[in-house]
């Protein structure tokens, strides 16, 4: 839980990461989320992401492709692109994992196998996590990702199957988080 802080100032959560406090002028309370593609205050209900298909009701995004034709075809919903899709289009990651090693080449389809299914599960229950790019740079292979619980969560999978050297870092600038697995031959 965060400590409380003034309007502006800067607190930090149970995991030591600092932030600046920006507090909800309504009701003086902290914002619990300081995503810039997510609104506060919520956006009008119902809503469908012309991109991916996700609605938007009951203040949460999730995967429903009957009710988001009914909802088009219909014009019920409020046409709009989801936090998840922005992102992606406007390149602002807020998970980074960077895979190395000579391991991570002699079994890169198993690998790239186990991190598109645990996307998968996670976007089951909340499809905003997603991967946005998953590219090979040199030496290394490069994930980006929408949420950083999501870059945390493909660490920890990665090293719980093929063991390995994990260090996640998170970034003070702003909700990042920087996972790095290796592993040699």
């Amino acid at each position: 839980m965060p400590n409380k802080g003034i309007h502006g100032s800067q607190v930090s959560d149970r995991k030591g990461r600092k932030f600046e406090s920006e507090t909800d002028q309504k009701r003086g309370r902290n914002r619990r989320n300081l995503d810039p593609y997510v609104m506060e205050e919520g956006r009008p209900e119902p809503a469908v992401c012309i991109r991916c298909h996700a609605v938007y009701k009951n203040k949460h995004w999730y995967f429903e492709e009957n009710e988001f034709k009914y909802l088009r075809e219909n014009r019920e919903a409020v046409e709009t692109a989801c936090p998840a899709c922005q992102k992606i289009t406007q390149s602002y990651p807020e998970g980074v994992v960077t895979l190395r090693g000579d391991y991570l080449w002699h079994h890169e389809e198993e690998i790239r196998n186990i991190l598109k299914n645990e996307e998968n599960k996670a976007m089951a229950k909340n499809p905003l996590e997603r991967i946005m790019r998953m590219e090979r740079e040199g030496d290394d292979l490069v994930i980006e990702t929408t949420e950083e619980k999501l870059a945390e969560h493909l660490g920890r999978a990665l090293n719980k199957a093929h063991q390995g050297e994990l260090k996640i870092d998170w970034s003070d600038e702003h909700s990042l988080c920087r996972v790095t697995w290796e592993r040699s031959a």
